[in-house]
């Protein structure tokens, strides 16, 4: 999620994380780096951060309950956190809406795409699927095992449809002879809710996973 509206300023195409680290919080805080490159992130309405914070509740409340019933596990929730690509650098990253991830082994630790067990990004009507494909692209070449998308009803404040996908790596035996994928890793899409014809999201991916519909109300 970017910050607050703040004018942008003319920035170099490509960036370093310390270059980056120089810039005001308010304009840092709207920006990824892909390998390098400034992409800057899109600013979405109310709704977005306010859907992104219920789902986020939700999926702490279930990791906390999984915990539980399985001490020797542990995962953290958060939301609008970066995630870097590779064992180094900071140079390369990006902010999901939310993520999953396991416990590290000591605070203030940055979090690697290695340690993410899932993603999600909650959409609003200014992404465009080209966006959305593009950063999709980058979690599964990451290899992070999930990822979660979000659709907002347009007339309403209200959430239309959660899919999850799931990476797949072995899709290239299917494909006719001479064809093939133009990644070495893709999503699949595995489960879909829709407050139309479910009570709540489930699944059992990272954890046991409960989410009635209620607690995403707006």
């Amino acid at each position: 999620m970017a910050s607050p509206s703040t004018e942008r300023p003319d920035l170099p195409e490509y960036m370093t994380w310390e270059e980056l680290e120089q810039l005001p919080e308010e304009i840092a805080g709207q920006i990824e780096l892909w390998d390098g490159r400034v992409v800057w992130l899109r600013r979405g309405p109310a709704e977005h951060q306010a859907f992104t914070f219920a789902l986020t509740s939700a999926l702490k409340q279930s990791a906390r309950e999984g915990m539980a019933k399985q001490p020797e596990r542990c995962w953290r929730v958060d939301f609008e956190t970066d995630v870097f690509f590779g064992q180094a650098g900071k140079s390369d990253f990006v902010t999901p809406d939310f993520l999953v991830y396991r416990c590290l082994d000591a605070p203030y630790q940055d979090i690697r795409a290695d340690d993410v067990l899932l993603v999600g990004e909650v959409l609003s009507p200014s992404n465009t699927q080209t966006d959305m494909y593009a950063k999709q692209a980058r979690y599964a070449r990451a290899g992070i095992p999930m990822y979660w998308e979000v659709t907002l009803e347009r007339e309403r404040s209200a959430i239309e449809m959660v899919r999850a996908f799931a990476l797949e790596t072995t899709h290239g035996k299917l494909l006719p002879p001479g064809v093939h994928p133009l990644r070495t890793a893709n999503y699949l899409v595995t489960d879909e809710w829709s407050p139309k014809n479910s009570d709540a999201i489930t699944i059992e991916f990272p954890f046991p996973i409960h989410i009635p519909w209620s607690e995403l109300e707006f």
